[in-house]
């Protein structure tokens, strides 16, 4: 870990491509980007063209997703919508991912649904807005925003014929232990029911993760910058195992390259096996947390996962 978000030296863990204001990484970034603006309405800015990843290889999408914890701070009967904000501020961050079926030849999965969740800027949760994000942050509350404290960055999404799913939202902030990420989970089989998606089987559970060096640049930012102290790095995260974007290392593509406040578009390609079903334990150990970890009990009605305080419990 480091103090005040300073060490974003890129690793052997990391195999990243930096080029013109994009973060192509890992096996599955080409194929990612091909497939999550294909079958869209809205037209692609031409700078997104230069990804540039060495992913274009055969069968590249023909690694499977690497499956870990779904954490504590998964809540049942997220809203099926696109836009998961509900008023939260932070830097603007447009997801598109594509699910595709690993064991028959990276064809989209059509119907899946894609089930995100993530902390705010301050590093809180929806249902768990008492849990200390560690460092120093205000008080959840003090946001000034309306959303909905049960509900706020939670979402579904219903993949279309190309397998793509879009949602709109703000860039994670960060709690310790842990680095920048997004939890996601894809089903199949359920349907569309008040609103939610019920029944149907867990496919995949995942996490989605950032480029250190654009999350400093973030954090620098208001009102993330309001959260000081110590902002745990890819290599130092207790899930993040060093496997680029078949460990769900995003692609990012900045909407403005000289500031980033005005947002990004992230994408990547979730190469699943639809038949398999992810109970969520997954793999995430770590080590035991620092002092000063996420705590707080969890809604009633909340699954609670297995017990005892290893480190994926603060995943």
């Amino acid at each position: 870990m480091t103090g005040n978000h300073r060490n974003s030296s890129i690793t052997r863990r990391r195999a990243l491509a930096v080029t013109g204001g994009t973060v192509a990484a890992g096996g599955l970034a080409v194929a990612g980007y091909q497939s999550a603006f294909a079958g869209t309405t809205d037209t692609a800015d031409p700078a997104e063209a230069t990804v540039t990843a060495s992913a274009a290889g055969t069968g590249a999408c023909m690694t499977l997703m690497s499956s870990v914890t779904e954490g504590p701070y998964y809540l049942d009967g997220a809203l099926v919508r696109k836009d998961i904000t509900e008023g939260k501020s932070g830097v603007p961050l447009t997801l598109r991912l594509t699910v595709v079926d690993a064991t028959d030849g990276c064809t989209p999965v059509k119907g899946a649904a894609v089930e995100i969740w993530h902390c705010d800027a301050w590093g809180y949760y929806s249902g768990y807005t008492t849990a200390n994000p560690g460092g120093s942050a205000p008080a959840e509350s003090e946001d000034g925003s309306t959303a909905n404290d049960s509900t706020y960055l939670r979402g579904y999404q219903i993949a279309n014929a190309n397998g793509v799913v879009k949602f709109e939202t703000i860039f994670p902030g960060w709690y310790t232990p842990r680095t920048c990420h997004i939890h996601v989970k894809v089903h199949t089989g359920g349907e569309k029911a008040d609103g939610t998606y019920e029944g149907g089987t867990v496919n995949h559970t995942g996490q989605l993760f950032f480029d250190d060096t654009i999350a400093e640049q973030i954090f620098a930012l208001e009102p993330y910058s309001r959260h000081s102290g110590s902002y745990t790095v890819l290599d130092d995260d207790m899930v993040y195992d060093g496997g680029g974007a078949s460990s769900g290392l995003l692609t990012l593509q900045a909407v403005h390259k000289a500031d980033p406040s005005k947002g990004y578009k992230g994408f990547l390609t979730l190469a699943v096996d639809p038949d398999a079903e992810n109970t969520g334990a997954g793999s995430g150990g770590g080590g035991t947390p620092p002092s000063g970890a996420p705590t707080g009990e969890p809604p009633s009605g909340v699954p609670s996962g297995s017990a005892g305080p290893s480190a994926s419990a603060f995943s």
